[in-house]
């Protein structure tokens, strides 16, 4: 049987750490600054190519990297993470801009009703989009896809899988049991707020690195151009194939709700519900183990700390947006409820929003079902209190939405009783992303 995964327990590789501990004592020598432009004229010579079309990035990215340098503390494997991240997207949107001037009709796409999957992150999301994908008539965007989205067909489509496999490996082997804690595969649905990265505006970066300064300045900036952006993703890879329902995922869609309506006016949503305390906890865990493979000194309290006081404040706002939109354009979903009874919970999904569910699409979802580890259940473990989290902060930040939703933690004044079972230990247990 495994032991459980912390905060304490999953490490990086013994040369991983000599080797950051190696560049930490040569940091004064050897550590400079990351420039914008140095890293855009870099892309444009390994693409060949000049025209990153239209929408500025360059203010973003001076911010991200500016941030980087003065808040994030990053170790050796850091600084090259973000310099070979930032390459690759630099290099993607100037591949993505080309096809679409070779290929004007790119741009014609229509991208109708897309369904997004929302909700605070660890509720289930990745579990449900990942069951959802497995109907022939849905589709969401795949690792590989997204990692390497030009030429906007099948061309190599083999090397651009095993690439993106190589690229994750690479982060499976920095950060031990990482897929166990979150599913990773080259040719696994991919939350889709990597489609937003091009533009630089994206929590995405927020998560991998502690950069408060970027993350003070993406708060208060409109995200109109970032679903832009998004629209232009989908439409590349609509391209390569088309006809199917978009099913697409992540909890951040909740803080730009008025922006992703703006470019997808028909959209669908489907929200999970989780008890907050334990979804917070959860995510603040696997932040926190994220962040530890690109930086010495990620602190647990302070990344609880920025996790609730985020999420309550993007929830809240969320909730009152989300009212002006038509019941039959949302559907609730209780985290305890899928992991009950995921094909019945599908069942329900399908029959809201008037979908037909095919036997074949039903014996996919049942096939992803059988192929769960027995023992992933419990695999990932945590306390609140590893993150300065209290049960009293639950009603402090999130007494409204658990009182309409009927969710709440043991320990917390409201909770559903059906999830106490769920918490008998001294630990919290995940089972589903």
């Amino acid at each position: 049987m495994q032991s459980a995964a912390t905060i304490y327990r999953l490490r990086s590789p013994i040369a991983v750490r000599a080797l950051n501990r190696f560049g930490a004592m040569l940091n004064g020598k050897v550590s400079r600054r990351i420039l914008p432009e140095e890293l855009i004229e870099t892309a444009k010579r390994r693409a060949n190519l000049n025209d990153f079309g239209d929408g500025d990035f360059r203010e973003p990215l001076g911010r991200l990297l500016e941030s980087c340098w003065r808040d994030a503390r990053l170790n050796v494997i850091g600084n090259i993470a973000l310099r070979s991240d930032i390459l690759r997207i630099l290099r993607n949107r100037l591949l993505l801009q080309r096809d679409r001037s070779l290929q004007p009709e790119i741009a014609q796409h229509q991208i109708r009703a897309p369904l997004f999957v929302v909700g605070l992150p660890r509720t289930g999301t990745t579990f449900l989009h990942t069951l959802l994908s497995a109907d022939p008539a849905n589709r969401a965007p795949l690792t590989w896809e997204v990692m390497e989205p030009s030429p906007p067909t099948n061309a190599e489509k083999q090397r651009r899988i095993r690439r993106a496999s190589q690229n994750l490996a690479c982060l499976e082997w920095m950060a031990p049991n990482f897929r166990k804690l979150h599913p990773i595969g080259a040719e696994l649905p991919q939350e889709c707020v990597s489609l937003m990265s091009p533009s630089f505006l994206s929590d995405q970066f927020d998560t991998m690195y502690n950069v408060p300064g970027y993350r003070k300045w993406f708060l208060q900036q409109g995200l109109r151009p970032a679903y832009e952006f998004h629209r232009r993703f989908l439409q590349h890879l609509q391209e390569r194939e088309n006809g199917r329902r978009w099913i697409l995922k992540a909890p951040t869609h909740m803080f730009g709700l008025p922006a992703l309506l703006a470019i997808y006016p028909d959209a669908l949503f489907l929200q999970t519900h989780r008890a907050p305390l334990e979804a917070i906890t959860s995510v603040s865990s696997l932040i926190t183990i994220l962040r530890r493979v690109f930086s010495d000194a990620a602190d647990p309290v302070e990344i609880g700390t920025e996790a609730i006081r985020y999420w309550s404040t993007t929830l809240t706002k969320f909730i009152g947006e989300r009212d002006r939109l038509a019941p039959e354009r949302i559907f609730d979903l209780s985290y305890v409820e899928l992991r009950r009874d995921p094909i019945g919970a599908i069942r329900r999904i399908y029959k809201h929003f008037g979908w037909v569910l095919s036997p074949r699409a039903e014996n996919r979802m049942r096939e992803i079902l059988a192929k769960q580890p027995r023992d992933l259940q419990g695999f990932h473990r945590y306390e609140a209190a590893q993150f300065g989290l209290r049960p009293e902060h639950e009603q402090e930040f999130f007494a409204d939405y658990c009182e309409r939703f009927s969710v709440g933690s043991p320990g917390s004044t409201r909770h559903v009783q059906l999830t106490s079972a769920l918490h008998q230990s001294r630990f919290v247990r995940d089972g589903l992303g």
